[in-house]
Order: structure tokens, then sequence, then C-alpha cells
């Protein structure tokens, strides 16, 4: 009997089986290549910092150091290059926090370089032996997941910054306290400090520390007020709108506007620095001793002394004055809130402001 094949079956079976590879997982077309930094760094968030080790960009890819075969796959299946490494992103950040206790040694660095999978510190020119042994007992101690690399030359900040409270200085020596950095519409950056402190023709300020010139007085009023304006025309002077504490710390100022009796405020100064207060009075008239009389100022409990002229009285991050004067400028603060039978005064920062198109930042 002649048998016949049957080519429609065989067709079918074929056709059967290509559809089953092509909906076969392992025959899915491979993942889009992840190009985007954020969504490489999700990723890695995702999977863990004992599952990763950072995320780098080598020949034009998004890689990802990982330290388990799991996690190279999904970082696979999202479309970026995994490298498996030894040490992971939790091991190596205890690493940066241990060499953090060092802080405070000039001219060093250090930090976690996820391409080499280490934390590398650079020591520069200027670094003594003992310092330079403190840090490497710290490397030995992490073995090689620490690199260590000399460089010439000293760490130095290419500007020099100012804030609101720090001291300044005029040409004759005379010294008095930055009050706020404000702009105009332009962004063009000014300083307002304390009216008095200009009379006699001091127009040229400078950094108390330092002796950084900062630039020139623009506008001023020593009475009825006591205000004034200082141009920044050292390129070299970074003015940030913060003021700054004792202790090194900043606060950011975002807004300005008139105060409210009996507010809670706070003042720094060149001088005695963060003082707190209320404000006893919005809008009085002071009569100094030298005969000179300004209006509509600020009377406060703060304790201030010589020096202070010109610092900021903020509530959190709100400006509200510029301090003038004050009885027992003398003498010492102390150390209690407010001072008995002190009081202080200040010009309304929100005036200035609107007389001269300017607005903190």
């Amino acid at each position: 009997m002649r048998r016949y094949r049957s080519y429609g079956a065989g067709i079918a079976a074929v056709a059967g089986g290509l559809l089953a590879t092509l909906l076969s997982p392992t025959a899915q077309a491979a993942p889009a290549p992840l190009t985007d930094p954020a969504k490489a760094a999700a990723l890695a968030a995702r999977l863990g910092d004992d599952r990763t080790a950072g995320v780098y960009h080598e020949d034009g890819r998004l890689v990802v150091a990982v330290t388990d075969e799991g996690a190279a796959e999904e970082v696979r299946d999202a479309g970026a290059t995994p490298k498996a490494v030894e040490h992971s992103a939790a091991e190596l950040e205890a690493t940066h926090a241990e060499l953090d206790e060092l802080a405070g040694i000039p001219n060093t660095s250090w930090g976690v370089d996820p391409s080499s999978n280490q934390v590398t510190v650079r020591i520069y020119d200027g670094v003594s032996a003992d310092d330079r042994a403190r840090i490497e007992r710290v490397a030995t101690a992490r073995g090689d997941a620490v690199s260590i690399e000399k460089r010439s030359g000293k760490l130095e900040r290419t500007a020099y910054a100012m804030r609101g409270g720090l001291g300044i200085i005029e040409s004759g020596g005379s010294r008095c306290s930055a009050g706020f950095n404000v702009q105009n519409t332009s962004g063009e950056k000014f300083m307002l400090t304390a009216g008095h402190c200009v009379v006699g023709g001091r127009y040229t300020w400078y950094r108390w520390s330092g002796n950084i010139k900062l630039g020139t007085i623009v506008a001023w009023n020593n009475e009825p007020g006591d205000w004034a304006v200082v141009d920044y025309t050292n390129p070299d002077v970074s003015p940030y709108g913060t003021i700054q504490y004792r202790d090194g710390s900043e606060g950011q100022i975002t807004s300005s506007r008139w105060v409210s009796d009996g507010e809670k405020v706070k003042r720094v100064g060149s001088t005695s620095q963060d003082r707190d207060g209320m404000v006893l009075d919005p809008s009085v008239t002071v009569n100094y001793t030298d005969g000179s009389t300004l209006y509509n100022m600020i009377e406060t409990s703060l304790c201030v002394q010589f020096g202070d002229s010109g610092g900021p009285m903020f509530a959190g991050t709100t400006a509200l004055g510029l301090n003038s004067g004050g009885n027992y400028a003398d003498k010492a603060c102390g150390d209690t809130d407010p001072q008995p039978d002190r009081v202080s005064y200040y010009h309304p920062v929100q005036d200035v402001l609107n007389k001269q198109g300017l607005k903190v930042y």
C-alpha cells in the first residue's frame, strides 16, 4: 500500500512550534538600554545597599555595581550593565563615615568611588605626618576598600563666603555686623547693615575675618532711620542668603515682613551672637546719647553689644530688622535670655527693601 505524507499536518506542527518559541520567555526581546541615571539610581536603591555598590558611566553605558548574581540579573533585565564587586555600598559608606570622624584635617578629601569600588582618599600638600598616619590607620583596617592618593597643591576656597551676622569693618577700622544679603530684580547682590556705621565717609567695607574687601556703600540713612546698602564689588565674594550662628551653622532666610508686637525673635551679631527675645514695641521713637533721633524703630528685649550694629533680627526664616543700638552696649550679655533691663532697637528691614527695590533670597 502506498503511503502518502500529510504535508498540511507537518506545516501545522512547524507553525505551532514556531509560535511556542516566540511565546517562550527565553525568546523575549532584549530590554531597551537604560540611559537615565535617576532610574539607574532608583534601581540600585530598590535592590538595597547590601546588594549594590553605586552607579557609574563606562564607555557610554550605565553600570550598576552588584554583589550577587540575583542582583545582576535584575540589572540586566532593566537594561543596565551589572558589574560584580567585592564591597557593598553599605560597607563603603561605613568606611566613609569612619573617615569622617577625622574631619577637620586640612588639605584632605575622601569619598566613595563606585567605579573603583573603593573609598578614595586624597592627601594634598601640607598634611602633617601625624595626620597622615591617622588616615592610614583607618585605611589599613579596611584593606582594599580604601585607596590613598597623594596630590600636589593645597585645598582652598575659590570664593569668600559672606553671610548675615558676620563681622564687617570699614577702611578706617570701625567694626559692625552684616545684616541680610539681598538682591534687586536683576539678581545683583547687596548687603544690608546699619546706617550709623557709614557716617564719616566709611564707604568701603571688608569682612572682619581675613580683611576681604566686600564692596562700597550705595545708599544709607542714619537719621531718622538707621540702614545702609553695600554693593558687592568683589567678584571673589559669594553672598549667601543665610545668617550664621556662633557655632558655624547657618539659617536660611526666605522672606521678609513687618514685625508683630509680642512675637518671639532672634538676633545674631559679630560680638554677642545667638540671642533670643521678643518684640516689646513695633514702632518707637529713639533718642540716642549722641543727640540723634530715630523714628519707627522696633524695640525688643534682645541684648546687644558694641560691634553688633547692623546685625540681623529674624523669626525662623523671615527677615525682620537691622540692629541700631541698645542700652548697656558696653557690657557683656551673659548667658540668660532675655537680660533684665536690657533692650535694643532695630530698623524694620521691610522699610529698606521697599524703598530700595530689594528682596531677600
